[in-house]
């Protein structure tokens, strides 16, 4: 035979959507207020009713013991069924509606009773405090069960004790008063908890809705996947409430923005500062992909409104893609040089060919010293003003570009720049952009040409750009160092309107300045300033004198 399974007790399931749990336990607390109330003023009232109950016996063992036939009977008859204590006594509990009057003199002995064998006895309960002056109220059992009474001394008429009126008013009595109340104060905590269950259903269907009635544990797994979905995604979020305070900032946002958690329940203003990136997060800026500089970062934001009032803004790194557009313009323009340089020096070959074969070769030694001077005197004559080889290579790259696109490019006779600089690669970003930027403005006029002018002024480097192109407006002269804002076609790879912002926070960020104007002639002229930018010298070289400035001296 097979075994027999075990029996699996079945446990009552609880409801597993928001809406039912909510309502179940705020039904169950309705109900446990309503049941605790109603508890709670029991209590009291059943104490008040006791209360009231022993003040009523007091009262009327007041009144029969100071009725003077009670006192006098006392004194002047034995006890007995028929005597006048007893019928006196008898008037007043039926007038009273009391239990028991029982009125017994100084040796506890009965004078009265509503049991006519008890009279003649002595009382069951001890009544000594009467006896001594006292007047007693209490619940307590007697022969005729439990009662609650009032006991005071009886007085003759020259103010003695001589005895004790006992007056009990039956406990059930208290107790069937307290009973009946009963169905009032549950019909009213019915009617709480119906109140209650009602607005337990109004804020359960609320919840319902915002929670799409989901059920706790999947709120909770939510919760779980979006924190890890936030924190793992290479992408910033930031989300902002309906006041436009931040709300919510994922570890790709920190590290875009440069801010840490302090920056929570702070406005994009107090976190950040003025400027675009600001202006986007804040809504202040609309519109889709919106580019932005943060630092040296340059980042792509997206912003989303939410249903609450708030918003959701998203941000991308898109510094690499730049500096690798950038780079992929540059290499286009070298390949275009070079393709050109590759023609011309085949169209020079054939001419040195030509002088050869006609056996001029004096003029053959001639043509080529001209023609591989040229290029050794660019060449010398940058590096001899610029020491810093990774800016002097630069800008002989950039003059090769220039020449391609029929540009003079020429660095000023009062350049010099020695070779102490702190950050190298952001001075060729700075002078590269500047560059490119006066290249474009003069491709296609007549006599175009591009002047660079770099000078060490102690620990600060002045950089001046100037070109003979159309110039920039005055009205426009704060305008290009707007992120985004270009009037020329974006390049294939991105969007244009990054380089002179760039140029102006890399400067702004050592404490420097980019400004553009007028120089004398027309055109535009670019001015850096970056003050700290080189290291103190060690011993200052002698400076290698250009040409031009051998002949002026």
């Amino acid at each position: 035979m097979s075994p027999t399974p075990p029996v699996r007790r079945l446990r009552p399931r609880l409801p597993r959507k928001v809406f039912s749990q909510v309502l179940l336990m705020q039904l169950a607390i309705a109900a446990g207020v309503a049941v605790l109330a109603t508890g709670l003023f029991l209590a009291p009232l059943s104490k008040q009713l006791d209360q009231e109950a022993m003040r009523r016996a007091l009262a009327i063992a007041e009144t029969t013991a100071q009725n003077p036939q009670i006192a006098e009977g006392l004194l002047t008859t034995p006890p007995s069924a028929t005597g006048p204590v007893q019928k006196e006594a008898e008037r007043i509990r039926k007038a009273t509606h009391a239990e028991y009057i029982v009125v017994m003199d100084r040796h506890k002995v009965r004078w009265s009773h509503t049991t006519l064998s008890e009279i003649g006895k002595h009382v069951s309960t001890d009544p000594s405090e009467a006896l001594a002056g006292k007047e007693v109220m209490q619940i307590d059992n007697g022969t005729l069960g439990r009662s609650a009474r009032g006991k005071v001394p009886l007085y003759d008429s020259k103010h003695r004790i001589i005895g004790a009126v006992s007056v009990g008013i039956a406990y059930d009595s208290v107790r069937a008063r307290l009973l009946s109340t009963i169905p009032g104060l549950f019909a009213y905590a019915g009617g709480a908890l119906a109140a209650g269950a009602l607005a337990a259903w109004l804020v359960s269907r609320r919840v319902q809705r915002q929670t799409r009635d989901l059920a706790f544990s999947d709120i909770s797994a939510l919760l779980a996947e979006r924190e890890a979905m936030l924190h793992g995604i290479r992408e910033g979020v930031v989300a902002l409430d309906r006041g436009g305070r931040i709300r919510l900032l994922n570890d790709e946002a920190r590290r875009l923005l440069g801010i840490g958690d302090e920056s929570v329940g702070r406005s994009p203003d107090e976190a950040l500062g003025a400027g675009r990136t600001t202006d986007v997060l804040a809504g202040r800026v609309t519109g889709t992909d919106l580019l932005t500089v943060r630092g040296q970062r340059v980042l792509v934001a997206n912003r989303m409104p939410t249903d609450d009032g708030g918003a959701v803004a998203t941000l991308r790194d898109r510094t690499e893609l730049e500096q690798l557009g950038r780079e992929l313009d540059s290499t286009r323009g070298l390949i275009d040089a070079l393709r050109a340089q590759d023609h011309e020096h085949a169209n020079r070959m054939h001419t040195l060919l030509g002088l050869l074969e006609l056996e001029m070769y004096d003029d053959a030694v001639e043509f080529v010293g001209e023609v591989v001077g040229d290029h050794r005197v660019t060449a010398e004559q940058v590096t001899e003003k610029i020491q810093d080889p990774l800016l002097a290579a630069l800008l002989v790259g950039k003059a090769t570009v220039a020449a391609e696109r029929g540009v003079a490019l020429w660095v000023s006779d009062r350049t010099w720049l020695p070779d102490r600089l702190i950050d190298p690669r952001g001075l060729v970003t700075v002078v590269g952009n500047l560059v490119d930027n006066a290249l474009d403005a003069v491709a296609g006029t007549p006599h175009a040409r591009v002047e660079v002018e770099l000078c060490a002024r102690g620990r600060t480097i002045v950089l001046r750009v100037r070109d003979t192109g159309p110039g920039i407006p005055a009205a426009q002269r704060e305008l290009v160092f707007t992120e985004g804002w270009s009037t020329k076609k974006p390049p294939a790879h991105g969007k244009r309107g990054i380089g002179l912002p760039l140029v102006r926070r890399l400067a702004e960020r050592q404490g420097g300045s980019a400004t553009v104007d007028e120089p004398e002639g027309g055109g535009a002229q670019f001015t850096v300033v970056l003050p700290e930018a080189l290291t103190e010298p060690e011993l200052e070289p002698a400076r290698v004198l250009a040409p031009a400035e051998e002949e002026a001296r």
